[in-house]
């Protein structure tokens, strides 16, 4: 099999997602292999046998007629399955450790923010008010995950390990060692009733969209150390009706919520969650992985596949994730 051009189609990154790093990158661990950086008026779209993307143009891969594999530069895949013009080739996610690592490190950091009443002792510090009040242990807390995939599962052993007592929720049935795992609808009334804090790491499909509302948010323990339960949102902002979270958060339905993805990115200057007393706010950098690892990992899943190799983290269309 020839060695076939890649192209690298990367919009609205940080300075650490930028095109530049990216086709550095790139150029390094793929030999003698051509990477375009586009647009660019010299590239044959014929030539391009790979795709590695970051949010491109609906339309812009069907450019491409002997388009192979298209390797999704971050977790998120819902804004290419919304394409309709989409070609028929296998879509890859990035599966790495370097990300997972990352998102674990987030979801750790927020479960004990809030479980060791964090921005209640900052608000103090503010103040100038010495104010100590109890703290309850690891194990008095119940930290339910919704979505088990590669970084929903790593969250749960790690917060296992610190002694949380941890349960999660999937679509499918799922087993991981000491977690309490639920499945399907049947099983979330379950899971949701025995939850305090709240992780989302879900991916964004048409059944998931807008998951995160007040229904929801109702049928979470209303009997914790914690006062009310807390929302973490590490996965897509689709996943959350905003109006609800911010309503739930006024009427004490929420006591608190760390959020890291947004219904519009960058989220706007108006937005009420920029202020609101209860709410820890991130610019979707949870995972914010290195280019380094995902152009490594990309250039290792093309080798294999053109030596009859089978791809990694394929993209079930029938799933969206």
């Amino acid at each position: 099999m020839n060695k076939g051009a890649l192209a690298l189609l990367v919009h609205g990154g940080t300075e650490n997602w930028s095109p530049e790093r990216w086709k550095r990158r790139f150029d390094e661990v793929c030999g003698n292999r051509r990477v375009w950086r586009l647009p660019d008026a010299d590239c044959n779209p014929a030539e391009i046998h790979y795709a590695a993307v970051w949010k491109p143009a609906q339309g812009e891969l069907a450019a491409f007629p002997n388009l192979r594999v298209i390797f999704n530069l971050g977790a998120g895949v819902d804004a290419l399955m919304a394409d309709t013009s989409l070609p028929k080739v296998p879509l890859v996610r990035v599966a790495v450790g370097d990300l997972t690592a990352r998102m674990t490190e987030y979801v750790v950091l927020h479960v004990l923010m809030h479980h060791r009443q964090e921005p209640y002792l900052r608000a103090c510090q503010q103040e100038k008010r010495w104010a100590p009040t109890s703290q309850w242990p690891a194990g008095a807390i119940s930290v339910g995950i919704m979505g088990l995939g590669t970084l929903g599962s790593d969250a749960a052993q790690a917060l296992r390990h610190l002694g949380f007592r941890v349960s999660g929720w999937s679509r499918s049935e799922k087993k991981i060692a000491g977690v309490e795992c639920f499945h399907g609808s049947t099983q979330i009334d379950a899971f949701l009733q025995a939850t305090d804090i709240l992780v989302c790491l879900l991916p964004l499909t048409p059944d998931t969209r807008h998951i995160l509302n007040r229904g929801l948010f109702a049928r979470l323990n209303r009997n914790s150390p914690l006062g009310a339960p807390v929302l973490i949102n590490a996965g897509r902002g689709g996943l959350q009706n905003e109006a609800d979270i911010l309503a739930c958060l006024d009427d004490g339905t929420l006591g608190a919520a760390s959020l890291d993805v947004y219904a519009i990115e960058p989220l706007p200057a108006d937005s009420r969650f920029w202020t609101h007393p209860k709410v820890v706010l991130t610019p979707h950098n949870a995972a914010d992985t290195d280019p380094d690892e995902i152009s490594k990992y990309v250039a290792r899943q093309i080798e294999r596949f053109e030596a009859g190799g089978a791809l990694e983290n394929v993209v079930d269309p029938g799933r969206g994730y």
